[in-house]
C-alpha cells in the first residue's frame, strides 16, 4: 500500500477501512530502516476505521488476538509476562452443573454495566475458591481469564509492607482484569478488625514497625477502592479451608460466589480421560467408579497418572 491509500474489508457484515500513514521521529543509532529523512526516521502505521455501531465487534476481534498478561508484584511494583495457560472450561475436571453455573455467572456479570450503574454499585464481582490442594483452583482461574479475555494480577500479599503500599499497587491495576489472592489463610496473618480497634493496637499500627497489611486495609480496598476507581473487575480468593477465613471477608459484595473445588467425581473424571486419550468409554470405568467412591482423588492426581502413558489401557490400569 502507498501512504494515504485505503483498503476496505467486509467482515461478518461490518465494513472496516485500513489506511497507511507515517510520522517522523528522531533517528537513533539502532534504526536501520530505509525511511530516514535528515536525522529523522519515518514510522509507518495503519489506522483502522469503522462505523461506531461496530465498535464492540472490532474490540472483541482485536482482544481475541492479543496474548493475555499475568502481572506479579515485587513489593509495590507489577512485573508482566505473557500468559499462555491452556485451561478452558471445556478441559476443566469439574462437574458440568457447577462449571455451567460459574460460566453463567461470569457471562451475566460482563453484560450488566448499565445495571450496576443504575443501582449504584461498583461493577465488580468476588469469588471464593475453596477446597483441598490439587483440586483445580488455579486452573479454574486461568479458564475464567481465557473465557473473559481478562488479564490476571497475581497479588503476593507477603511482599506488600503496609496498607498504603497495598492501595498504591491496586490502584495501578487495569480494567477488565482478575485480581487473585491465593492461599490467603497461609500467605499473611491478617489482623482482625476487632483487634485493631483497641488503643494499644492502634498506637502500634502508627509506628513503622507495626504498619502492616491488615484485614481492615484489605476490606477498604474491596469495598471502597473498587467503588472509587476502575470497573469490570473480578477478585478471586483461594483457600484450602473456608472456615479459617474471617466472616467479614465472606459477606456478599466481597465474595459473592463461593465455589467448592472438591475431589474428582465420576463425571469429572471422564473429562481429563477424554482430553488426554480421546476416549468416551472404557472397560475399566465400572471398577474405577467403585474405587473413586471409596478413595478421594484430586484432579491433579488424575492428570499425573493419565499422563504416564499415551496408551489409555496402560494409563487407566495404572490409575486403578
Amino acid at each position: 500500500m502507498e501512504e494515504g491509500e485505503d483498503l476496505v474489508e467486509v467482515f461478518q457484515g461490518a465494513e472496516f477501512t485500513w489506511c497507511l500513514y507515517s510520522h517522523e521521529v528522531p533517528a537513533s543509532d539502532s534504526d536501520t530502516t530505509k525511511h530516514i529523512v535528515v536525522g529523522c526516521v519515518r514510522k509507518l502505521y495503519f489506522e483502522l476505521s469503522f462505523h461506531k455501531k461496530h465498535k464492540e465487534k472490532a474490540l472483541k476481534l482485536t482482544d481475541q488476538e492479543r496474548p493475555l498478561t499475568i502481572w506479579m508484584n515485587d513489593g509495590s511494583e507489577w512485573s508482566p509476562m505473557d500468559l499462555y495457560h491452556p485451561s478452558t472450561f471445556g478441559t476443566l475436571a469439574m462437574d458440568h452443573a457447577l462449571k455451567q453455573s460459574v460460566m453463567d455467572d461470569l457471562d451475566k456479570f460482563i453484560k450488566r454495566k448499565d445495571y450496576y450503574k443504575k443501582i449504584g454499585k461498583a461493577w465488580k464481582r468476588g469469588y471464593l475458591l475453596y477446597g483441598p490442594p490439587g483440586t483445580g483452583k488455579s486452573s479454574l482461574i486461568a479458564a475464567m481469564a481465557n473465557h473473559l479475555r481478562f488479564d490476571i494480577y497475581d497479588l503476593e500479599l507477603t511482599g506488600v509492607e503496609n496498607n498504603s503500599q497495598l492501595k498504591k499497587i491496586l490502584i495501578e491495576m487495569s480494567n477488565r482484569s482478575i485480581l487473585i489472592i491465593q492461599d490467603i489463610d497461609c500467605t499473611i496473618e491478617l489482623k482482625k478488625r476487632k483487634e485493631s480497634g483497641n488503643k494499644k493496637t492502634r498506637k502500634s499500627s502508627n509506628s513503622k514497625k507495626g504498619d502492616k497489611v491488615t484485614l481492615s486495609g484489605l476490606l477498604n480496598f474491596v469495598d471502597g477502592l473498587w467503588s472509587s476507581g476502575g470497573e469490570e473487575r473480578i477478585i478471586v480468593f483461594t483457600i484450602n479451608h473456608k472456615e479459617c477465613l474471617d466472616p467479614a471477608l465472606l459477606q456478599p459484595g466481597r465474595m459473592d460466589m463461593h465455589i467448592h473445588m472438591g475431589y474428582c467425581t465420576r463425571e469429572a473424571f471422564r473429562i481429563p480421560v477424554n482430553n488426554y486419550h480421546s476416549i468416551d468409554d472404557h472397560v475399566t470405568y465400572p471398577e474405577i467408579d467403585e474405587l473413586m467412591a471409596e478413595v478421594p482423588v484430586t484432579p491433579a492426581q488424575v492428570a499425573e497418572t493419565l499422563m504416564r502413558s499415551e496408551d489409555p489401557d496402560i494409563a487407566l490400569r495404572d490409575f486403578i
